[in-house]
C-alpha cells in the first residue's frame, strides 16, 4: 500500500514530480503516481481525492501550474497534509502558481515548496511520514550527514586547488 501519493495536471510536470519520487525512492516510501487535470477531469479528480485515505495515503504531494488548484482541492479534500509544488509556468515564471498554493483560505492549508522544488516535496513527505516512523527518522539524518559530507569535501577541495582550478575541474 502506497504512502504518499504523487499527482500532477500533467505530464510536462513529469520532471520536477519525479524529483519527489526519486528522494521517496532513496528513502525506501512507497508511493503511487499519476496524472489528473482537476479542470479537465473533475469527476476523477473529485474520487482520487476521496478515495486516497482508503488506498493508505498518509500524504499527498500535488504539482499544479498556472491557476494550480490541484493541491488545493485536494487538501479541501483529503484530510491528512498536502504539500504543494508549484510549477514554473512561461508567461509568470510560476510566481502565479506559487501565489495560488501559498494564499489558501483559513482551513484549507497546503505546505509548499520553491517553484519545481519537487525534492523538497519528497523529503517534507518523509519528515511528516518520519514523525511515527523511527527508520525512517534513521534513514533521513543519514541523507543529512551525507549532505553535509558531500559539502565538506568540496570545500576540502577548494581549499587545496583555490577557485580557478576548482571551477576548471567541474
Amino acid at each position: 500500500m502506497a504512502q504518499v501519493g504523487i499527482v500532477m495536471g500533467s505530464d510536462s510536470d513529469m520532471a520536477v514530480m519525479a524529483k519527489a519520487a526519486d528522494i521517496l525512492e532513496e528513502l525506501g516510501i512507497t508511493y503511487e503516481m499519476t496524472i489528473i487535470s482537476a479542470h479537465r477531469q473533475p469527476d476523477k479528480f473529485f474520487e482520487y481525492a476521496k478515495t486516497a485515505e482508503d488506498k493508505g495515503f498518509k500524504v499527498i504531494i500535488a504539482g499544479a501550474g498556472m491557476a494550480a488548484h490541484l493541491p488545493g482541492m485536494c487538501a479541501a479534500i483529503f484530510p491528512m497534509p498536502v504539500i504543494g509544488i508549484p510549477m514554473h509556468t512561461t508567461s509568470l515564471g510560476g510566481r502565479d502558481s506559487l501565489y495560488s498554493i501559498v494564499q489558501m483560505p483559513s482551513g484549507i492549508p497546503v505546505a509548499t515548496v520553491a517553484i519545481n522544488g519537487g525534492a523538497n516535496a519528497g523529503l517534507l513527505a518523509a519528515k511528516i511520514l518520519a514523525t511515527s516512523d523511527s527508520a525512517l527518522l534513521d534513514k533521513l539524518k543519514a541523507y543529512s550527514k551525507k549532505q553535509a559530507e558531500t559539502v565538506e569535501a568540496k570545500a576540502d577541495k577548494l581549499d587545496k586547488i583555490g577557485y580557478k582550478e576548482y571551477l576548471n575541474s567541474k
